[in-house]
Formats: C-alpha cells, structure tokens, sequence
C-alpha cells in the first residue's frame, strides 16, 4: 500500500501558502485492508475513509468514466491496479493533479509546477468538460489565486465556452452551485468569480439575475461607472476589503437586483429598485437553497440599503420609524454584516473606493443602545399603547442624542 499527499495541499504548499486540509490517495489497497488498519469508510460514491488518529481523507485510488449528464454522471473504478497516474488523470486542472510522497518527492505527471509558476489555470486534459461542476471551481480558483496573477489558459477558456453552450451547466443541483459560490464569495476578489463566469458565458445561464445587470445604467451623479454591473463587480471588490465574512459579500452580490426589473424608459434612474428587489431576492435564495444568515442579510440589505446611506441626514422620528422595522431588538449583531455590505455598496462606485461611511460606525454605536431601552417596573401595569409611547419617546430621544453627538467615525 502506497499513501501519496494529493491535491491543495500539494499546490498551496509549492506556492507558500498556509495548509489547511490535507487529502490522501491510497494506492495498491482495497476498502477491506483499509478498514482492518482502522481506517473508518465515509465515501457514498467511492471509497474514502477517515483516518483513525488525524481523521484526514484517505481516498482508494480511481479512474472514471462518463456514463450519463451532469456533475454526477459518472461511473468509478477502484481497486489496486489503478495507478497514481489514472487517479490525478480525473482532476480538473494540473495544478491540482500534482502528488507528494512520503519523502517530499513531487509527482507531476501533468506539468503543474510548470502553471505554478506561470500562473497558469490549465485543464488537465479534454475530459474537464464531462463535470459541469469544474467550470465554477475554475472561477473559484480564478478569485482565489487572482492577487497571485493566475489567468486562465486560452484552451481552458475554450472548453468553459463550450461548456455553458453545451446545457450541462443546468444539470447541476443547487446545493453545488451554492457550495461553490459560497466559497469563491470568501476570496480576496470575489468579484473575479462573477467575470469569470461571464467571460465563458456561464452567468447568463447559472444567475441571469445577475447576468442581466451588465449594460444597465445608473444615474451618472451617484455612479461614475455608469454600468449596474460594473457596480456590482467595485462593491464586490470593496465587500471583500470590508469583511472577510462570505455573509457580507453575498449581501453586495445581490443587494441591486431590483435594477434588473427597472422599466428602461426610465433608465438610468431605478425609483423602487429596494423593494422590487427583494422580489427577486427572495426568489434567488429560494432557488439556490441559501442558508438563513446569508438570506437575512441578503433581503436586509437589498430593501433597507437606501435608507441606511442616507441614516445621517434625517430626523430622529424618521429614523426611528424605519430602524423600527429592522430585527436590532432581537439582536443589534445581526445587522453587523448588513451595514459592512451597504460600506461595500458606497464605496464600490468609481473613485469612492476610499471614501468615508459614516452611517456605519453611526449606527453600529446607536443600535445597542436603542436595544437596551427598557420599561421601568413601575411602568410594566401600564396599557400597551401608553408602553409603545413610552418607548418610542425613549428610543427618539436617544437618537436625537447620537445625531448631536455624532459617532461618525470612518
């Protein structure tokens, strides 16, 4: 029985990176031996098993082939005349089909040190395009690995092409595109994944919602880039510098999709785009089976972002009227990533990138205050009406307050 380190933790570690998960390929071993060492079987598709110590993957060596559409059509062969080779043959790009063994030598079969240092995503052979599922880890690693100047191989932009122009991209299931997005929505340049997707044509058919807001225009006074997309791909950039939480970039990716729905007679003004946006947020996250967290301050964000830019230039009753509407009460930390995504909306629009936002740290000092007011015990036999007074005269004054006092630090 062979063990060979695979995968990330061969490439990130030829690249200088932290390691953060190690995969192993068994070579020359059956699920029987594997289990009688200790080893714990977990893999539903193909024999992977757990280590009994480190609890760190140990796949048997496989070889695939296509036998039916999509990410899961595929028939597995394993046993001990499969060799190193054949197993990194299946792997999507050759800087992922690289092996180390037990003395630090490097297997590379594929000329993946070679694309390190090029900087270079490069498929690993023609059999990339049988799992639709490679296009979007490529986009990944496109956002992931973009600081490090990666781009993609010309003939890989080919096959990405041909692809979403195939139809096997709709074959994925949603849990998939959603892992994957999630994901490249926790890069430094999350925005990368979306041009990626776009530049092979993938966008149109994965997010159309998303697709559709390249070439709309915005006012010219508020947005100097013009373009909602572009928009879209500065915020995503700037979600990125404030919050390394995927949370508050998932907020910006879809924060404006109301635009889309603007009637163009109206163009490049979107009156109501907050709330013809949740629509179709609500609709988007139901689609791709979003996790609550990233829901709520999806929907938050998209209906609440226009009036949390403009928080410092109203009155104390009127803010208290809206914020009245968002869940501070249950928790003011809720509302943490909802206000880094509307910093992210400010300062993704052309030459603002570094502008201040003081609705930010205003509302992140006034939100816990307003949720610590309580009732006095002598107040607690009072009539819920004369309670809601009391309240809200409370709240109103406390607003008042931090309007003169300003907490607007950038």
């Amino acid at each position: 029985m062979e063990v060979y380190l695979v995968g990330g933790a061969v490439r990130d570690r030829l690249l200088g990176l932290p390691v953060s998960e190690r995969d192993y390929v068994v070579i020359g071993a059956s699920p029987a031996a594997m289990i009688e060492q200790g080893f714990r079987p977990v893999g539903r598709d193909f024999p992977v098993f757990l280590h009994p110590e480190t609890h760190e993957e140990y796949a048997l060596a496989r070889a695939e082939r296509k036998s039916g559409i999509g990410h899961g059509g595929f028939q597995f062969q394993t046993g001990p005349e499969v060799s190193l080779v054949s197993d990194l043959a299946r792997r999507d790009l050759t800087i992922n089909a690289m092996a180390e063994g037990p003395g630090g030598e490097i297997i590379d079969p594929y000329g993946g040190r070679t694309d390190l240092e090029s900087r270079v995503l490069r498929h690993v052979s023609s059999a990339f395009v049988e799992d639709p599922l490679r296009l979007l880890r490529v986009a990944r690693f496109s956002a992931r690995f973009h600081a490090l100047g990666f781009r993609l191989a010309p003939e890989t932009r080919s096959l990405m092409q041909a692809m979403s122009q195939s139809g096997e991209l709709t074959t994925l299931a949603p849990e998939r595109i959603w892992q994957e997005t999630r994901r490249a929505l926790a890069t430094d340049h999350p925005e990368r994944y979306i041009q990626t997707l776009r530049e092979v044509g993938a966008l149109k058919i994965l997010f159309p919602e998303i697709d559709c807001l390249f070439g709309i225009p915005q006012d010219p006074r508020e947005h100097p880039e013009i373009d909602t997309g572009l928009h879209l791909l500065l915020a995503l950039a700037a979600a990125a510098r404030e919050s390394t939480d995927p949370v508050v970039a998932y907020a910006v990716l879809v924060h404006d999709l109301g635009k889309g729905r603007t009637d163009p007679a109206l163009w490049p003004h979107h009156p109501a785009h907050a709330e013809s946006g949740l629509e179709v947020v609500r609709e988007f996250n139901t689609r791709l089976r979003v996790p609550h967290a990233f829901r709520q301050a999806a929907e938050l964000t998209t209906r609440w972002h226009l009036e949390i830019h403009r928080a410092l230039d109203q009155d104390a009753e009127s803010l208290d009227g809206w914020l009245s509407m968002l869940p501070y009460r249950q928790d003011p930390a809720l509302l943490d990533p909802v206000l880094a995504a509307c910093a992210a909306d400010f300062r993704g629009r052309a030459g603002h990138e570094s502008d201040p936002y003081p609705p930010r740290p205003f509302l992140s000092h006034l939100l816990p205050a307003l949720a610590a007011i309580r009732l006095k015990p002598s107040e607690y036999d009072w009539t819920p009406e004369m309670k809601r007074e009391a309240l809200a005269s409370r709240r109103i004054a406390r607003i008042a307050q931090a309007l003169k006092d300003g907490f607007c630090n950038t």
